[in-house]
């Protein structure tokens, strides 16, 4: 009956990473108008994935299966403790449309099931953060680099940027490099749905890729809407030349990373590109939108809060650990008064000010 339980919650986040990662993968050519019927982007997006998870994804389900705490400890009801604490915390991001990193909550949870049995692999975990670093700082310079290029090129040529008949060539290769960027997060990403499964052998590595890919096609199309529309254009408006240089800077570090099997936050390697050719057009004034304060804050407290929820669970029904679960329960309540508190203080604040006719 578990089995079946984690293959459920599985596929559930199957769904929601292509909402998520891979919705997110056709942000700068729909924010460039290379694509504008958003449901045609979501097809293509969701065909990319489907590919690139059945063809290329075997290398990050093994280190997502047992390259990050031992596979003697999965088991069916480890395995729906892990898939719970990571699709919780990524269903919730993707109804207020956060482009959020399914890798990021995904090992977060791994992390936390692996504390509570005091089992992780830290040298893995050290270089899979690294890269997490690593990899969106690269997506930044090599497209902040390029946006500088391109800007130059496109005030000495206006016909590129995207006006007169280079229009249609020009939209042609940002939806060849959307696509790329959409088969590299299915590559990528859909092994944190799989991975779990496969290491803990309740499905093979080959019908978990297939059944996996599928459902992350069925989430790009019903849910990846919302995200696709944040990634797109609320950040910075994209010429058909700077959306490319994004989609083909974050889909060949995605790919390259999964031949080695890394788990990369795909979302995380996007966004920054499309910082990196913001900045270039438009100044580093662009990194003080809200948009990008709010998606940086959920990036951050992600895997946090997926490691908490999947720890919590261990000691809740698998080894009960009452004063693990005092300290744990103890510490969100303090976290929630915090914030409720500071909310209350400004809204004063404000009140006051406005009252006293200050500042």
């Amino acid at each position: 009956m578990l089995t079946y339980i984690a293959i459920a919650v599985a596929l559930f986040f199957a769904m929601n990473i292509g909402a998520s990662g891979t919705a997110a993968s056709m942000g700068a050519p729909y924010g460039a108008g290379a694509i504008k019927n958003k449901r045609l982007a979501l097809l293509l997006v969701a065909v990319s994935a489907f590919l690139g998870a059945f063809l290329g994804g075997g290398e990050v389900v093994k280190t997502i299966g047992e390259g990050i705490i031992p596979s003697d400890i999965l088991n069916a009801e480890i395995v729906v403790i892990i898939l719970i604490g990571a699709t919780l915390t990524l269903f919730i991001a993707n109804l207020v449309g956060i482009p959020l990193s399914t890798s990021e909550v995904t090992v977060g949870s791994i992390i936390g099931v692996g504390a509570a049995f005091h089992a992780v692999y830290t040298d893995s975990l050290v270089v899979i953060i690294s890269f997490w670093i690593i990899i969106p700082i690269t997506s930044f310079l090599i497209t902040f680099g390029l946006g500088y290029l391109i800007k130059t090129a496109e005030n000495r040529w206006t016909l590129l940027t995207g006006t007169g008949p280079w229009t249609k060539w020009l939209s042609l290769l940002l939806v060849l490099g959307g696509c790329l960027e959409a088969f590299s997060a299915g590559m990528n990403n859909v092994a944190n749905a799989i991975g779990p499964l496969v290491g803990a052998n309740l499905i093979s590595e080959t019908n978990g890729l297939l059944v996996g890919a599928l459902f992350t096609s069925f989430g790009a199309i019903l849910l990846g809407s919302r995200v696709l529309e944040t990634n797109g254009k609320e950040i910075t408006k994209l010429s058909l030349l700077q959306g490319s240089a994004v989609s083909f800077t974050g889909g060949t570090l995605v790919i390259i990373a999964s031949v080695f099997g890394l788990p990369i936050p795909l979302t995380q390697v996007t966004t920054c590109g499309i910082l990196g050719v913001g900045a270039a057009k438009d100044g580093f004034a662009i990194l003080q939108k809200n948009v990008i304060k709010r998606i940086g804050l959920v990036w951050i407290i992600s895997p946090l809060a997926s490691l908490v929820v999947s720890y919590l669970l261990i000691n809740l029904f698998t080894k009960f650990n009452f004063f693990n679960v005092l300290i744990v329960g103890s510490a969100i309540i303090v976290a929630t008064g915090t914030i409720s508190l500071s909310k209350v203080v400004k809204n004063e604040k404000r009140s006051f000010y406005d009252e006293g006719g200050g500042i």
